[in-house]
């Protein structure tokens, strides 16, 4: 038996629309994407304007945490890898919990440490990254219940890192002038 999503309106930080698109082709929703980038802003317009979509799905370029929201509008909000925006995971959860209506839903995607057994070093380089029971436990905290957990595999997790890092070298390669250059190169470099 196959149910249809409704979903009245999506709010979704970070997005090229990949996720919004989807969803309004598939289950027919209406939302809002923020991005702070105008390069992924204008792809993304351009790719509903492409699918016909331009009427269902607003494009927002600003910084996340400077988009002002009507409070409780939302069936659901997301935010897929971009917890670092509002600071991390439980801050992200706390600003989105305003967005959606009462029991609205939210989707995160975010990185956690697979064992507790994390080096020092690299533990202090990652403050914000958690292991899953300390996320369940930010959840709850929150008044969140979790759902649904979606765990990728290693090879997944290499795809994605990888993709950002061929992101990041296109960029720097059509950007050698940019006020930016450096600390994306030393912040490729890092990751």
């Amino acid at each position: 038996m196959c149910r249809k999503l409704k979903v009245r309106r999506q709010h979704i930080y970070n997005t090229r629309a990949e996720s919004l698109t989807l969803w309004a082709e598939e289950f027919g929703i209406t939302g809002i994407g923020i991005d702070i980038s105008e390069d992924f802003c204008e792809r993304a317009r351009k790719k509903l304007a492409m699918r016909g979509l331009s009427d269902r799905i607003e494009i927002v370029c600003s910084p996340a945490t400077d988009y002002v929201f009507e409070e409780g509008v939302f069936d659901a909000a997301t935010c897929i890898g971009s917890t670092f925006v509002f600071g991390g995971y439980q801050q992200t959860i706390q600003t989105m919990k305003k967005a959606v209506r009462q029991n609205g839903r939210l989707g995160i995607g975010e990185t956690h440490w697979l064992s507790n057994q994390v080096h020092p070093e690299y533990a202090q380089k990652q403050t914000t990254t958690h292991t899953e029971p300390e996320l369940a436990q930010f959840t709850q905290n929150e008044g969140f219940e979790l759902e649904y957990i979606i765990r990728s595999r290693r090879d997944d997790w290499d795809r994605y890192i990888s993709d950002s890092w061929y992101g990041l070298l296109r960029w720097l390669e059509e950007n050698p002038n940019h006020p930016d250059h450096e600390q994306v190169f030393k912040h490729f470099r890092t990751d």
